[in-house]
């Protein structure tokens, strides 16, 4: 007899932030930053959640990590956790996990808040605001099937 047992992933649980510059929603631009252990990988800032940490507060806390600052105001949240599995260069470094399960954020910079990636732990190397039509062009490979994801619920939300 055979059985076959379906293999659980293991995801890690995981907030991005979709971030629209101070001058939305007349200009529709979107931050993207460079990883600056992989040279042209660009994407969105993201990071775990810790255990006992809700979302919003983990999308807080990995902001002010990675750029330096948290001072955005939420548009919209994506309505469900998104999971993909890790491409296998990447696999080994994240192990035990096999991906992410993520949870997406629209947020707006502030006026005035101050971007920096010389924080504790860089983990970018620079940053740009790219028009959002653009960004698929822009990110990386692997990326860009949750990235179009996201992108789409949000403008057929009407927000971009």
């Amino acid at each position: 007899m055979d059985t076959k047992v379906k293999e659980e992933k293991n995801y890690r649980p995981n907030v991005a932030a979709v971030i629209v510059s101070s001058s939305y929603p007349e200009k529709c631009e979107v931050f993207v930053a460079e990883r600056s252990d992989i040279p042209e990988a660009w994407q969105f800032p993201q990071g775990g959640v810790d255990e006992d940490e809700e979302p919003r507060e983990a999308l807080l806390r990995e902001l002010k990590e990675e750029i330096g600052t948290s001072e955005v105001e939420i548009i919209a949240e994506y309505p469900v956790w998104i999971s993909y599995d890790f491409p296998a260069t990447v696999a080994k470094k994240m192990y035990p996990y096999d991906g992410q399960k993520q949870r997406y954020f629209l947020v707006r910079l502030k006026e005035g808040a101050r971007i920096t990636l010389d924080t504790k732990v860089p983990e970018f190397s620079r940053y740009r605001f790219v028009d959002v039509a653009q960004i698929i062009d822009v990110v990386s490979h692997f990326k860009r099937p949750i990235y179009k994801k996201v992108l789409n619920h949000f403008r057929k939300s009407g927000y971009l």
